[in-house]
């Protein structure tokens, strides 16, 4: 599929999505906003592509968020309320919803709704150099795309009152410190730390990672009854997979399982 903001590669079932306008620090348009919903839809649906990688263009950005560049001076008030709506809800929905890993590949900038899409990752790797950036407080809006939902539940909520509130810039170290991102790393390591982890994932059992994915989610809003009688019927449900039956052979004959995702 023709893309015109970003790139969509996949090799050995790792599909990486860069986001493609580095000019501009990755900032998303209606075009790419368009793009990237299409593109993880794609990454859902292809049996080939087990682990997604998102990452962006350059050194300098991951993702900036709204550029807010591309209506200005129009003239016309725009509804954000609409744009939300239309094109970044779908997307975290999306990220949350799929039963593949996803890694946000941090390499530089995530600010505004550029960090909401880093935090609806699974997991995050970040260069040292990178920050992060609840930037909406900047220009009296809100955070959204999902960082209200996010933020409190890695760092509690006085922290995610003070990255929504004020703003600041927040550092690498600090990111890892407070759980934000899964690990840090030098800048000429970060692909490469990226795409071990990446293929990794793609090689563990597909199958059983979005039923954990799935059971996660759940256990964000389920009291502990619920969530074990929730377990019970995931875990029977992995057992009448391949990879189980691969596993348990693998075990029993002493040799490294060969998973296939199903």
């Amino acid at each position: 599929m023709p893309f015109e903001t970003i790139l969509f590669t996949t090799t050995n079932s790792v599909l990486t999505i860069t986001l493609n306008r580095p000019e501009v620090f990755n900032a998303l348009n209606e075009q790419m906003k368009k793009e990237l919903n299409e593109a993880l839809k794609e990454g859902e649906k292809d049996p080939d592509v087990r682990c997604i990688v998102i990452r962006g263009a350059g050194e300098k950005a991951f993702c900036s968020g709204q550029d807010l560049k591309e209506h200005a001076g129009k003239g016309e008030r725009r509804s954000l309320k609409q744009s939300l709506e239309k094109s970044y809800n779908p997307m975290i929905r999306k990220m949350r919803s799929m039963e593949k890993p996803i890694i946000g590949m941090i390499n530089g900038v995530a600010a505004g709704a550029g960090l909401s899409i880093a935090l609806a990752c699974d997991m995050r790797i970040m260069a040292e150099h990178a920050k992060l950036i609840e930037v909406f407080i900047r220009i009296a809006l809100v955070p959204d795309s999902g960082s209200h939902w996010f933020l409190p539940r890695l760092v509690g909520m006085a922290k995610a009152f003070e990255y929504s509130a004020l703003g600041n810039n927040i550092t690498a170290a600090e990111a890892e410190r407070v759980g934000l991102v899964n690990k840090v790393v030098t800048s000429p390591d970060l692909e490469k730390t990226t795409m071990e982890l990446a293929t990794r994932l793609a090689q563990s059992p597909t199958k059983s990672i979005g039923l954990i994915k799935r059971t996660l989610n759940k256990a964000l809003a389920s009291d502990l009854d619920t969530l074990l009688d929730y377990e019970a019927t995931i875990q029977e449900i992995a057992s009448l997979s391949e990879d189980h039956k691969e596993g348990v052979a693998a075990f029993l004959e002493k040799r490294p399982a060969q998973f296939k995702g199903k």
